[in-house]
């Protein structure tokens, strides 16, 4: 089962963010083979992370549980809170899989709570797309996409005013 976890960041936890980076990069490291996405939210001007996104296929709940809230950001109170979702891969690939029209210098993160999934204006801008779940029903979605700005991003994906867009970088080990 494959679920989508969103730390939203703690205001001023930036430096204590920028100190575990190495205790987070081990600790998800345990999990890369069933790692489907991963990486950081940033302001609008990429000098501070504002959250941190994994999407990861694992056995069971508890597992997911285990995933996020035994990673150091979280154990060290970096997050203000977490998304826990059940996530259905609509593409059925991971980040890595992408190769987009775009140069990657500008990603963004959607998140549609509460929205009915939306038909993408442009698949392959798509990085990773999905259906958020309470057990098999559909509660949102989720989009991380290439593009060259909010508008667009928004635009690609159909987005609604109510949809959270974050930029975003792929992350891990460089």
């Amino acid at each position: 089962m494959e679920y989508f976890v969103y730390g939203r960041d703690r205001p001023g936890s930036f430096g204590l963010k920028q100190r575990l980076t190495e205790q987070h990069w081990t600790f998800v490291d345990q999990y890369a083979e069933q790692l489907i996405a991963r990486g950081p939210t940033v302001n609008d001007d990429d000098t501070a992370t504002t959250g941190s996104l994994h999407i990861v296929d694992l056995p069971d709940l508890a597992a997911a549980e285990t995933f996020a809230y035994d990673e150091p950001y979280y154990q060290a109170g970096v997050f203000e809170s977490v998304l826990l979702h059940r996530f259905r891969n609509l593409l059925g690939r991971t980040m890595w899989d992408f190769t987009g029209p775009y140069d990657g210098t500008d990603r963004f993160l959607l998140i549609g709570l509460g929205e009915p999934t939306p038909e993408p204006a442009s698949p392959e801008h798509l990085i990773v797309y999905g259906e958020l779940l309470d057990d098999e029903t559909p509660i949102g979605w989720v989009a991380a996409v290439d593009a060259p700005d909010r508008e667009t991003a928004a635009s690609l994906t159909q987005a609604n005013p109510t949809t959270e867009i974050h930029p975003w970088r792929f992350g891990g080990r460089r």
